[in-house]
């Protein structure tokens, strides 16, 4: 029976409400939200808690022992064996308890909770010079209480082992409430413990009792490699092991105990690191060479590239600079050592390369010991997960088999017969690749999990395998855990002896089995609970954008999302700028990927109901900036923006929006409007009784200043000014884009943008008509007022279009809807697929395409530049980066995300304080810090407008402004950008509501 209906969930909720300190969720979203992990299972949960503390968490889980409520302690939700799935109360550890409690530096050890995230862990501990050495590839997001239920490992376990090897002491809590220190235990320990009685006492004599009678088993049963992680630690009882408890529970995936706190092993942080890459004919003959390289050094890394991988690569043109770097051959190993010194390092490299007989100069050799580039290919190797989830063919591979290990010295054959087995079963073009140097072999099958027949012969590969992998003295998981991905697998690999035992212990810490049930022991089958299935009946949608990677398939573009969770991280690129202001699972890309997929059906107990209609998914897409970071952040380039305003366009179909899509949806039109008397416009908007009531009924919140109208619009000056028609067949000649808010707000920006153009020889052409690229009616979802303006725009440019005139757009969000959200949404209309194929960017102008010769004027500054997300996820910033280097800017290229403001986002009511925390998670404060004689550079209307009306004492600058100044001699010393003239309003004045405003910048006045 569910265990839904064996619970009573009103008084459950109640209760837990009522007497925890937390955040405690039995709603529909979140319950969407947290249904599955990155395993193919999905279990929809009773509820979710978030405890602001862990003694609230403590109480919450006696709250659910009271009720006989099942229980699922989650960290980051990344597991690939559905440990983080399950029809029981998730207990969210992350979004505050997240502390590092103490550090000695002395014993080299540290006390955490188990919601802090592993490289905040370590950025934490950067000034001790020491580390928590277990790295799982998704260190920017994991927790350190995930990692411990799951004895993560990663690539540095070859150097430092896998986390219960790196664990002193744990806090654990029983279902029944017995809490307790566990760690190692001697003699006399024990016997304080037993003596004691209780609960504890209990335990540690049933355990012993238990093990005693297995001591043979237990010491002969477990494969001896390296990558163990499957079943429990029951070794780790032994009495020659310390009967180390805390070891024990590690990898038990939350089945046992609930971990509270955490005393850690530190490492010393390497002090020099050397990058060996080897090529080789194929991965079979690269495994082979495994013994090899071990038998000749100890490196902290040995990691396998397949050829598969490399192709995937670059199909997705991901990794391309590191992937230019590796040395020939179809498939590599990358060797890293690390020494006190660099050429410590670099001598081990060398010394296995003369140990191999190979040359420093060998094509098959690469050596590095630049710690960035050495960090950028290790991270091609990290990203191998989204790599190979979602391959542009469209075909779909899937968790399963992605984990298993052997003895290294047996690779090369297990890797031939798995080869084999993928054959047998039509499982092709399988990536292989991993930790070699602990025989961990990670890969992704393309299943076929949505018919019957698919799912029966997923479940005999699978048994198949387990018995292939068995043979080969190895283990299902060297890695990932065995959740219910391969617990009902675990008797192929254990005897019965091993499987009785862990079941007692099973039985001895949780006799209800509400300890994330159906996981490790007494497992659900490996073919139930699957996120899609022979069941899955997900309903077509007709939609608006094409989803041309995605075989014109709604569903299957949300399906890429695999749950990575890199939207999850906390720094670093841009996504998800919602999720780091908030710590929501609802507000990742993940989480509203997940709420989609609920809200598709195709499953009868979903949450989510109402189809685009939900309120749930409406409301955790409201605090989407649609900054479109996860189209390049993402690894299999989920694109959160575009799947929002798909929705909008279909939620809101027939009936009233919001306010602001009103307003901000149709600002072009608008700013056209406010061109017959700017100045009046500009006092309506900032008189403080009239501009408030404006603002109200704009949907634009009360604490936001709206940018004022510039005098004279961009093209109305071009116009007055009667500048040049050149020939669009002309080669010299650009067409520069008139995007609304240069057009209508920053003028100034276009004309210096004219003025760089002219110098470097260009003839710049302007559109005469109103034209437009529909950004805020496509932002906001008004899909078919976008797609009527485009075609009005494309027919205005059909002459340029023709002759094929490259079209500059100075701002970033306006380019790149030509090049991305345009084709999609008119596919197949040619005079778009021409102007997709136009846009460039200034930067990308200048640098490719300026006359030989021509150099753009020095600058020679400091600068910190703010890059626009849409730039950083459609476009590429490199020209950019490029052409500031050519001008002598010695810039600093932030990398804090978003700005906060994202287009009409952080204008609209209810989104300000998120908006303005974002900012000061990294951007404003970076702004702030930057000297005055440096500039503030960002190309991006939204970027710009945030960091002046935040109160920085900053105004930021174009690069095109920046180069135009720069033409006219040196810039000044202080705060250069005030010597660029704002753009000056008419001088006259409106009396609006008791007040005056001259028009202009200076502000109100009585």
């Amino acid at each position: 029976m569910p265990h839904s209906q064996e619970v009573d969930l009103v008084a459950l909720e109640r209760a837990l409400r009522a007497e925890v300190d937390g955040e405690v969720r039995f709603d529909p979203g979140s319950r969407g939200a947290y249904a599955t992990d990155g395993s193919n299972y999905r279990q929809v949960p009773l509820g979710v808690v978030v405890p602001r503390t862990v003694e609230a968490g403590a109480v919450a889980l006696g709250v659910c022992a009271r009720f006989d409520a099942p229980v699922l302690s989650r960290g980051g939700g990344t597991s690939l064996g559905g440990q983080c799935t399950n029809e029981a109360v998730v207990v969210d550890w992350t979004k505050y308890c997240h502390r590092l409690l103490s550090v000695d530096p002395e014993a080299r050890t540290c006390v955490v909770e188990p919601g802090i995230v592993l490289d905040e862990l370590n950025r934490r501990l950067a000034p001790y010079k020491l580390m928590f050495g277990p790295r799982p590839s998704t260190h920017s997001h994991c927790s350190l209480g995930g990692m411990i239920g799951n004895n993560s490992c990663g690539a540095s376990a070859q150097a430092y082992g896998k986390t219960a090897d790196n664990v002193r002491r744990l806090e654990v809590l029983t279902y029944g409430g017995t809490r307790f220190w566990a760690g190692r235990t001697d003699r006399a320990e024990f016997a304080r413990i037993t003596a004691a009685g209780g609960g504890r006492a209990r335990l540690y004599q049933d355990l012993k009792d238990i093990v005693g009678r297995c001591l043979a088993e237990i010491r002969e049963g477990y494969p001896k490699i390296p990558r163990r992680v499957s079943g429990y630690n029951l070794d780790s009882l032994l009495p020659e092991n310390g009967f180390d408890l805390a070891r024990a529970l590690v990898g038990s995936e939350g089945t046992l105990v609930t971990v509270l706190r955490a005393e850690l092993e530190l490492v010393e942080v390497p002090a020099a690191e050397a990058l060996l890459v080897l090529g080789f004919d194929d991965i079979h003959a690269a495994a082979d060479a495994v013994p090899a390289l071990l038998g000749h050094s100890r490196p902290t890394r040995l990691e396998a590239i397949d050829g598969r991988m490399a192709q995937l690569m670059r199909e997705e043109h991901a990794h391309l600079d590191s992937l230019a770097r590796l040395p020939e051959g179809d498939s590599r190993l990358l060797v890293q050592f690390t020494g006190d010194t660099k050429e410590q390092a670099d001598e081990q490299a060398y010394a296995l390369l003369r140990a191999l007989g190979r040359e420093e100069d060998d094509p098959r050799v690469v050596l590095s010991d630049d710690p960035a580039r050495e960090r950028e290919m290790l991270r091609a190797r990290e990203a191998g997960l989204g790599v190979t989830a979602r391959p542009p063919d469209g075909s779909e591979t899937w968790e399963g088999w992605e984990d298993s290990a052997v003895a290294p010295e047996r690779l090369g054959g297990y890797l031939r017969d798995l080869e084999r087995l993928f054959d047998r079963y039509g499982y092709r073009q399988a990536s292989l690749y991993g930790h070699f140097g602990q025989g961990c072999v990670h890969t992704r099958i393309p299943f076929e999990l949505r018919d019957g027949k698919g799912v029966e012969t997923f479940r005999a590969f699978l048994f198949d395998a387990a018995d292939l992998v068995a043979s080969y003295g190895g283990l299902l998981s060297g890695e990932h855990g065995d959740g219910q991905a391969r617990g009902e697998l675990l008797p192929r690999m254990f005897g019965p002896a091993l499987m009785t035992a862990m079941g007692e212990v099973k039985t001895l810490f949780d006799p209800g089995d509400r300890m994330n049930p159906g996981k490790v022991i007494r497992p659900h089958r490996v073919d139930e609970d699957l996120r899609l299935g022979a069941a899955w009946r997900p309903e077509p949608r007709e939609t608006h954008f094409a989803y041309s990677d995605d075989g014109n398939d709604f569903g299957r573009a949300v399906l890429r999302c695999v749950g990575i969770g890199n939207c999850r991280s906390h720094r670093g690129g841009v996504m998800c700028p919602s999720y780091r202001a908030t710590g929501e699972e609802e507000h990742s890309t993940r989480g509203r990927a997940r709420l989609l997929f609920e809200m598709l059906g195709g499953h009868d107990d979903s949450p989510v109901t109402g189809g685009w209609r939900s309120t749930e998914v409406r409301d955790a897409l409201d605090l989407c900036l649609s900054c479109k970071g996860c189209t390049s952040d993402c690894p299999v380039g989920v694109d959160m923006a575009t799947y929002k305003v798909e929705f909008l366009a279909h939620h809101y179909r027939g009936r009233p929006r919001p306010p602001a899509h009103y307003s901000m949806g149709w600002l072009p039109l608008w700013a056209r409007l406010a061109r017959t008397a700017p100045a009046f416009v500009n006092a309506v908007l900032h008189a403080p009784g009239l501009g408030r009531a404006g603002k109200l009924l704009a949907g634009v919140d009360p604490r936001r200043d709206v940018p004022p109208f510039a005098a004279e619009s961009f093209q109305a000056a071009r116009r007055r000014s009667g500048g040049t028609r050149p020939d669009p067949r002309d080669a010299r000649t650009v067409l520069l884009w008139p995007d609304t808010f240069t057009n209508h707000f920053h003028p100034h920006i276009a004309e210096a943008a004219i003025k760089v153009l002219d110098d470097a020889g260009f003839r710049v052409a302007v559109p005469d008509g109103p034209v437009c690229c529909g950004l805020t009616w496509i932002s906001t979802g008004q899909l078919a007022t976008a797609r009527r303006v485009l075609r009005r725009t494309t027919r205005v440019l059909r002459p340029w279009l023709e002759a094929g005139t490259p079209v500059i757009g100075l701002e970033p969000s306006c380019t790149a809807v030509f090049r991305a959200d345009a084709p999609e949404l008119l596919s197949g209309d040619q005079d778009i697929t021409r102007l997709a194929a136009q846009p460039r960017t200034f930067a990308e102008h200048l640098l490719g395409h300026a006359p030989d010769g021509w150099r753009p004027p020095a600058i020679a500054r400091a600068a910190t530049v703010q890059t626009h997300c849409h730039q950083h996820a459609v476009l590429s910033t490199d020209p950019d980066r490029e052409l500031m280097r050519r001008a002598g800017l010695d810039a600093h290229v932030l990398d804090e995300g978003c700005c906060g403001l994202a287009g009409n986002f952080g204008f609209e009511r209810g989104h300000y304080d998120l908006s303005q925390t974002i900012a000061e998670q990294g951007v404003l404060p970076a702004v702030r810090d930057t000297p005055p004689s440096a500039l503030v550079l960002a190309d991006g209307f939204s970027c710009r407008t945030q960091i002046e009306q935040a109160a920085t004492g900053r105004r930021a600058l174009h690069l095109a402004e920046a180069l135009a100044l720069a033409l006219d001699g040196p810039l000044p010393a202080d705060h250069p950008e005030k010597a660029v003239p704002r753009p000056r309003l008419r001088k006259h004045r409106h009396r609006v509501g008791g007040w005056h405003r001259a028009a202009g910048p200076e502000g109100m006045r009585r």
